[in-house]
């Protein structure tokens, strides 16, 4: 079966549900969602903690509570969308394939698309730890899944390899379900998640969480997990022998990382970022295929949830605007990065662009007392003071209009860090 449509959406999480919306809002009528999972929502529906909606909605909710705000809003507006498909390719020309139960197998020629597909976490295999095949071993997101959603105790006694914001809440979620959390384990100076999260999940728990360590091997000859030895890491990241010491323990949950959805991209050929893991967008959000976008976790991993639906309805209205007006006219200038910073989303900018300009960030380490700059040929055209920044909290820069008509009219940008 071979349909047509106006807008694509592959994804029906918080990012897809976000564009759909404003798609749909600016004109766009004709729209589709395509979610894999038996509902929409995404990943909010087992993320039962509060903390989400603050910047959106101006309140704190669950993460069920928020997907539901815009759940309601896609029904309401009577968007169209597919549950139990899952998408098997997007083609440059804006062909997506997809297969359910219920449809079999359908092409949709569309006038755009947006790929909304999430992120996935890295697995244990791809950390490389010695030892036993054991029974135990959970990432933190399937734990997540296995105590909010099928009520299951995945174990009693626990230690927690990475400090990403998943592991530092289920090391809370843990002990609210009666486990023991020995340690969190974090290979690098810094945690990767959200200072708060450290706050809440970790130190209102005295729960101890060590630097510059890792687990460096796995014993479980019953079958089960019975303890990990960790060690303290050199400056070259490498495990320090005299360092090894073992904690007995049930269960390893690991939280090292999360990688965008980007193999729907890369058989359309979309230019991937070596630094984010996904594509490489222009501040329309847009590919280097042209009217096929991409927002949200599958674009670059987020802290907040928030920024993911602010960003994911940027790109809404952008592809709305691109099925109405077409590609805008006009080149793009690149934006470079330097001196702490890692990488920008966009990483392009069109010179004939929509005002406001905001560029999304992350820096490689803890810097203090530093300024977030915009170079133009040499000379810093904006900064902004901050007290601290850090690897696991996003950095946002949302320019005045006379700084982004400076940079639309450059050619290049640069975007680092300099000392206060």
């Amino acid at each position: 079966m071979t349909l047509n449509k106006q807008l694509v959406i592959v994804g029906g999480g918080p990012a897809g549900l976000a564009a759909a919306i404003a798609a749909k809002n600016n004109g766009v009528s004709d729209i589709i969602i395509l979610e894999r999972e038996d509902n929409l929502g995404g990943i909010l529906n087992q993320c039962i903690h509060n903390g989400f909606g603050l910047h959106t909605f101006k309140e704190e909710l669950t993460g069920p509570e928020y997907a539901q705000r815009f759940i309601d809003k896609v029904k309401s507006e009577n968007i169209e969308y597919k549950l139990g498909a899952t998408v098997l390719s997007v083609t440059k020309d804006k062909t997506v394939s997809y297969v359910s139960i219920n449809d079999g197998l359908v092409n949709i020629n569309a006038q755009a698309v947006i790929l909304a597909c999430g992120c996935r976490e890295r697995p244990r295999g791809a950390i490389n730890i010695s030892g036993s095949r054991c029974a135990g071993i959970f990432s933190a997101g399937t734990a997540q899944k296995l105590v909010n959603i099928d009520g299951l105790m995945p174990g009693k006694s626990v230690v927690i390899l990475g400090s990403g914001d998943i592991g530092l809440i289920m090391a809370r979620r843990m002990t609210f379900i009666g486990a023991t959390v020995k340690a969190v384990i974090e290979l690098m100076p810094y945690s990767s998640g959200l200072n708060r999260n450290i706050v809440q999940c970790l130190s209102d728990f005295n729960i101890p969480l060590y630097f510059n360590h890792t687990v460096v091997k796995i014993n479980g000859q019953s079958g089960r997990v019975e303890s990990v030895v960790i060690a303290q890491v050199d400056a070259d990241l490498n495990p320090i022998p005299q360092t090894y010491r073992t904690i007995t323990c049930d269960t390893l949950l690991t939280s090292v990382g999360l990688i965008p959805e980007n193999e729907l991209a890369r058989l359309a050929q979309i230019e991937i970022s070596n630094v984010t893991s996904g594509a490489i967008v222009d501040d329309n959000f847009m590919t280097n295929d042209e009217g096929i976008f991409e927002c949200g976790n599958v674009l670059h991993v987020h802290d907040l949830v928030d920024y993911v639906s602010i960003e994911s309805e940027n790109a809404g209205k952008a592809a709305a605007d691109y099925i109405k007006n077409g590609k805008p006219q006009g080149q793009t200038i690149e934006v470079t990065t330097f001196n702490g910073v890692r990488y920008t989303v966009p990483q392009k900018i069109n010179k004939e662009g929509v005002d406001p300009l905001t560029l999304r960030m992350r820096v490689d380490n803890v810097y203090k007392k530093v300024k977030l700059v915009i170079k133009k040929d040499g000379e810093v055209i904006f900064s902004k003071m901050r007290p601290i920044v850090t690897p696991g909290e996003m950095e946002t820069l949302t320019l005045p209009l006379n700084i982004s008509q400076i940079i639309r009219n450059s050619n290049g940008i640069f975007v680092g860090l300099e000392a206060n």
